[in-house]
């Protein structure tokens, strides 16, 4: 198999905590271009849900042809920190989503999962906030 390097910038974002939500990715080659990229408004959610659905939104997106290595970028440190094991997933909510993610990551050769500041994600930022908009405009 042809080993295939992706990154994935996700962000979720909540009006409110709970309130109308949405998730956003980008899925980029080693080099920095955009592969793909997607928004989806998910309804009434708190920001941590926002941001485990935008990063399932992502690697579903990934789906059927995952890469043998993947980084991940999000500006969500409770996120990064639970997938990375420092922090334990203690909300039975979060929990399911946790393992939805966590179930595809596994099937991937390679993953690493950083934190980063939420100028360092602008365009996932950008899209889970069109989500919200294009839903209410």
């Amino acid at each position: 198999m042809a080993e295939r390097r992706l990154v994935l910038r996700t962000d979720g974002a909540a009006r409110g905590n709970p309130g109308p939500a949405g998730a956003g990715f980008v899925i980029e080659a080693d080099d920095g271009s955009v592969i793909d990229s997607g928004w989806v408004y998910l309804g009434k959610r708190t920001n941590n849900q926002a941001e485990y659905e935008a990063l399932i939104c992502g690697l579903e997106a990934l789906e059927p042809d995952l890469p043998t290595h993947l980084t991940v970028y999000s500006d969500s440190e409770l996120m990064v920190r639970q997938l990375n094991g420092e922090y334990r997933v203690k909300d039975p909510d979060l929990k399911d989503r946790f393992i939805r993610a966590s179930q595809i990551l596994l099937r991937i050769g390679s993953v690493s999962v950083k934190h980063v500041s939420r100028s360092d994600n602008e365009h996932a930022d950008d899209l889970a906030n069109q989500a919200i908009d294009e839903h209410f405009s």
